[in-house]
């Protein structure tokens, strides 16, 4: 039976009516029309579908969207400000890391989930972040020197405010 719950996505406030069973990815693209988010294996396997649900990096394929209730949720939507691209976005793209950008979204807020809550983090850390994701395009190697470039430039965006 559908229950009307009360989401905070993006930093805005949302009012949904979902069914028990819902995922966090069905709400988001489904329901939110917030297809940044993307549909991958629907299995927990790929990370395309990686959001970042109360400061931490969770897959939406795998997580009930009722858990995500009252919480704050951040997709890849929410991170630009304006047309101003967030570091880690700018950095992704900067090494090279797009090619097709399937797996993008997932792997940027991934490294957000993980420099938001550790800025210092090592280059292990975030290789075993970034091992949550699959990608055909890249060898990993851009997404790492990705990584490492977001990680520099969100310390000097700190630094500027």
């Amino acid at each position: 039976m559908a229950e009307k719950m009360t989401f905070k996505i993006n930093g805005l406030d949302r009012t949904v009516e979902i069914e028990p069973e819902m995922m966090l990815i069905d709400l988001l693209r489904d329901e939110l029309n917030l297809t940044g988010t993307k549909r991958g294996c629907d299995n927990s396997t790929c990370g395309t579908c990686v959001v970042v649900l109360n400061g931490k990096a969770v897959k939406s394929c795998n997580t009930l969207a009722s858990k995500a209730a009252g919480a704050d949720v951040i997709t890849v939507e929410g991170l630009a400000s304006g047309m101003e691209l967030h570091p880690i976005q700018k950095a992704i793209a900067e090494s090279g890391a797009v090619q097709c950008g399937f797996c993008t979204p997932g792997i940027v807020m991934e490294l957000y989930g993980l420099l938001e809550t550790n800025p210092e983090a090592g280059e292990t850390e975030m290789t075993n972040a970034l091992n949550k994701h699959l990608c055909r395009c890249t060898g990993y190697e851009p997404i790492r020197d990705g990584a490492l470039i977001a990680q520099k430039m969100m310390k000097e965006h700190a630094k500027a405010k």
